[in-house]
């Protein structure tokens, strides 16, 4: 499972899933660059990498805007030497009943979340190409594989990144590069924190394993697919839920 000097982006790496993950892979080894929509907001998950002893980089980065995309992983790859691992995790939510969803609001999220890993996986595919290795896990969601009422914007989004990451697989294999997704169910973050006591206990009911996830269950999975252990493993999707979509 060890990562030892290799080189990675994590996006969305400020908090919750993203942070978890950035950690969890500079403890494997590995030297992260952390992007977020502002400097400030990922200096704590730069600082906790640096902290581990390895090379930790903060970005300010807009995954929308693929112009800075591309100017972010060329500032990667002379400052790192190579990409080995791209983490999309950046997403968003703007949740609502259909009939009444903002075409604003659709397109929001479909530009980041799906949008957004196409802006990464585009750069850093074609330097991982010349490596002819590179690992790349897409973070998507239980609701892209089940659908949500008042989530249609993110289901699409989280939908499409599957079919995004199997495409990818099979486009790069022959370059040594593998692309696999990562589904988490419920997870105790900020996002599940404003629930109320109701719907958290309504959720332990469809949940087997009764007790919602840590971002650390998540992190753990992805460390699993970056590592040579999972070098025979690509265009999969892998859920981590407790059992709520067996």
């Amino acid at each position: 499972m060890s990562l030892d000097n290799k080189k990675a982006i994590v996006t969305g790496a400020s908090r919750g899933l993203g942070k978890a993950i950035a950690l969890r892979l500079a403890k494997a080894g590995a030297d992260v660059a952390c992007v977020s929509r502002s400097v400030e907001s990922v200096a704590a998950t730069v600082a906790e990498i640096a902290a581990l002893g390895r090379k930790a980089k903060a970005l300010a980065v807009d995954v929308t805007d693929g112009v800075a995309v591309d100017a972010a992983v060329d500032q990667v790859a002379k400052e790192f030497g190579s990409i080995d691992i791209l983490v999309n995790n950046a997403g968003v939510t703007k949740d609502g009943l259909l009939m009444r969803m903002s075409e604003a609001d659709w397109d929001a999220v479909l530009n980041t979340n799906l949008k957004g890993a196409f802006h990464w996986t585009k750069p850093v595919s074609r330097v991982m190409a010349k490596q002819r290795s590179g690992k790349i896990i897409n973070i998507s969601s239980i609701i892209g594989l089940i659908g949500n009422a008042g989530q249609a914007n993110y289901a699409a989004s989280k939908a499409g990144l599957i079919g995004f990451s199997k495409s990818v697989a099979r486009e790069f294999a022959s370059r040594g590069i593998t692309c696999n997704v990562v589904c988490p169910g419920f997870i105790d973050t900020d996002m599940t924190k404003v629930l109320s006591e109701e719907i958290k206990k309504k959720l332990l009911e469809r949940i087997p394993l009764q007790r919602l996830g840590q971002p650390e269950d998540v992190a753990g999975v992805v460390e699993f697919l970056c590592s040579p252990a999972a070098s025979y493993i690509t265009g999969q999707v892998l859920t981590v839920d407790g059992g709520m979509v067996i």
